[in-house]
């Protein structure tokens, strides 16, 4: 039976799996009929720091959790973030669309996109069936300050200081939730007959005895790699991008306004993500090594620093991460399960790394296995599931490349080439040749995107379905629905406008009392 949890590694990956699972069985250390969890963190191993951007489900993460939003947002440097916007993609000529966090009107009873594009709207997509676009242009709050504690005028996710979170989350997960904490170097594995972990041997000469092990030790997965030597699968065939030149960039007056979503502007061999929270911006240039030089990467991205006038004129030197775009064969083996960046990364497009521990520290908090058979089919169907969600992730970030017009570089040129295309992906844009994506398209329960988010990147991009209205049953009587739902997304805007703060000025408010 599991009675012992350990977790290897801090992080973001490890505290918010600590405090996920905590939260739920709710047992202090001292509780002998509850679960004993364990977080065994190095003392030198310093956090990655990226991954300041969470999608809405954060949100519930952090209630379940026990934390505060206002206690979130005052010691985590956050912002709220309504969603994405993506300039420079299609044609390389600082058009924009937006990925918005807010489904389009009516969402699940009527296909607002097929209306749209029946429509030949002048509208972009997002501007015509979703408020929130035109909400994020004006730096707007997703919400006013009466709005009690995890509600929302519009939906959202948050911007937030990476470093100060993972604190927050420790000092939770300790002082609230009755994690054991333990400092230590792992000196090596001790394994059963079978080839479970035992235990972890110290250089102290400790040892930690568990009954589950969460490989949470980032890029070295101490666990999963470096014991067990579960394989890597490589898509660097598909996703070209495998370095980021990052930086905290100083505003360059305390009131600069704060963007109300994630900024990610295409350059010649990869995009800039711009993050701003109230003190800072987060920036970085992720890009394809085989196709720009680091010099002329960061080249790139100083001039992008240096044209922002809301930017101070002197900033830090970037610094440099390199990664290997892929995932783990498997991420759960034997009583060993990876979460975070031992168990895969990619570049942060559509800000998909969180949510992933968020879906992994759920699972494992829901199915804590009794017995050794047991943990072998909770095992096989976490694995199905990750998987599952890796497919999506890197189709979906595809998708963005696949779609573009640009020829500038060949960067683009090697993005459009079919052989980089995952089957997967292949087949779903044939069938959205004639097809509007929908919520009946799939089967799985457990998708992380939905067809409103590939609706807004297909339809954002430029991407045109032939339309037969006569597949469509009460196409006459959903066309006067559609008119009048976009007509009140029309009217939201002009409310929402009149009423909602900016972001900074909510910020402040709820900084101050």
């Amino acid at each position: 039976m599991t009675r012992k949890v350990v977790i290897v590694g801090g992080g973001t990956a490890g505290w918010l799996t600590a405090g996920v699972i905590a939260a739920r069985h709710n047992s202090p250390a001292e509780n002998e009929q509850g679960i004993c969890i364990t977080l065994l963190e190095s003392p030198d191993v310093a956090n990655l720091g990226v991954g300041e951007g969470t999608w809405p489900t954060m949100r519930d993460t952090l209630r379940q959790i026990g934390i505060s939003e206002v206690d979130f947002l005052r010691t985590c440097e956050v912002s709220f973030k309504q969603g994405s916007q993506f300039i420079g993609w299609q044609k390389g000529e600082q058009e924009s669309y937006y990925h918005p966090f807010s489904a389009p009107g009516g969402y699940g009873a009527i296909n607002l996109a097929a209306h749209w594009l029946d429509r030949k709207s002048e509208k972009t997509f997002a501007e015509a069936v979703c408020p929130q676009s035109a909400v994020c242009d004006m730096g707007l709050a997703p919400k006013k300050p009466q709005t009690p504690e995890y509600a929302y005028s519009l939906n959202y996710g948050y911007h937030l200081n990476a470093g100060k979170f993972v604190e927050l989350l420790k000092r939770h997960c300790v002082e609230k939730l009755g994690v054991d904490y333990q400092l230590g170097h792992v000196d090596s594995v001790v394994s059963t007959e079978d080839g479970d972990i035992e235990a972890l041997s110290l250089t102290d000469g400790k040892n930690i005895a568990g009954d589950l092990f969460v490989d949470c030790t980032g890029f070295n997965a101490l666990l999963i790699d470096k014991h067990y030597k579960v394989p890597f699968v490589s898509h660097k065939d598909c996703l070209f991008n495998d370095t980021a030149l990052v930086m905290q960039a100083a505003y360059a007056d305390e009131n600069s306004p704060i963007a109300s979503c994630t900024k990610s502007t295409a350059q010649s061999s990869g995009w800039i993500w711009d993050i701003a929270l109230p003190t800072r911006r987060g920036i970085g240039h992720v890009f394809s090594s085989s196709h720009i030089s680091d010099e002329e990467a960061e080249k790139e991205l100083m001039n992008y620093v240096e044209a922002d006038p809301h930017l101070a004129k002197q900033q830090p030197r970037p610094r440099k991460i390199t990664f290997q775009p892929g995932h783990r064969q498997t991420f759960w083996h034997k009583n060993c399960v990876a979460v975070g960046v031992s168990a895969g990364f990619v570049e942060p497009l559509e800000a998909s790394a969180l949510v992933l521990i968020e879906k992994s520290a759920e699972y494992i908090s829901n199915n804590l296995p009794q017995g050794k058979p047991e943990m072998a089919v909770v095992a096989k169907r976490f694995n199905e599931i990750i998987h599952r969600y890796w497919v999506e992730i890197i189709d979906f970030l595809k998708l963005h490349y696949v779609l573009s017009e640009r020829k500038d570089s060949q960067y683009w040129l090697d993005h459009s080439k079919p052989e980089s295309l995952p089957q997967s992906l292949n087949d779903s844009l044939a069938l959205w040749n004639t097809h509007v994506p929908w919520v009946s398209d799939t089967s799985n329960r457990a998708e992380l995107f939905s067809a409103a988010s590939v609706q807004y990147v297909l339809y954002g991009m430029g991407f045109v379905t032939k339309i037969n209205n006569n597949r469509y049953r009460n196409w006459s009587r959903d066309s006067g629905i559609a008119d009048r739902l976009m007509g009140d997304n029309l009217g939201m805007v002009e409310a929402l406008m009149a009423s909602q703060p900016k972001n900074r000025d909510l910020l402040n408010l709820v900084s101050e009392n």
